[in-house]
């Protein structure tokens, strides 16, 4: 997990050539008015998802990990919480390769606030449960870039 500014984001270029063309996509493209949709950077292996919606109290929201991808999450407006656990602490309920999306249910370790200016960087050790409220529900638009980090087992 690396959680980061935004405007840091190129000190973590280096780690990987997907990674790379994820982070120079971030310093080249604002998301201050970025609408909801899909968005292609590099065919399957880095593409961006912008979602809107309401956070949720955490008993109802999903815990999920990846095999081969790494997660860039950024709310562009609004504010959620991002609960983090290593995947080794958590147990796999159901995975669907074809979507690479593991179920798990377990302990969250870390907590994330996540909120315009910050980046969070799931990578595929980390399990995450995304769109927690922040106290109260409230909107949320949140860009997540997936990037090919490899096959792991």
């Amino acid at each position: 997990m690396i959680y980061t500014e935004i405007a840091s984001i190129g000190h973590y270029h280096g780690m990987g050539a997907y990674l790379d063309k994820a982070v120079d996509y971030l310093c080249s493209h604002p998301l201050d008015n970025v609408q909801a949709g899909h968005y292609e950077i590099d065919g399957s292996m880095v593409y961006m998802n912008v979602f809107e919606y309401e956070t949720i109290p955490e008993d109802g929201a999903f815990f999920e990990a990846h095999r081969q991808y790494a997660d860039i999450h950024i709310a562009v407006t609004g504010e959620e919480i991002v609960g983090v656990s290593d995947l080794s602490r958590v147990s796999v309920k159901a995975f669907d390769e074809e979507k690479d999306l593991l179920e798990v249910e377990g302990p969250v370790e870390h907590y994330i606030r996540l909120i315009p200016g910050k980046a969070l960087i799931t990578l595929p050790e980390d399990a995450h449960k995304v769109k927690l409220a922040a106290g109260s529900a409230s909107a949320v638009k949140k860009a997540v870039i997936k990037v090919y980090m490899g096959q792991r087992s």
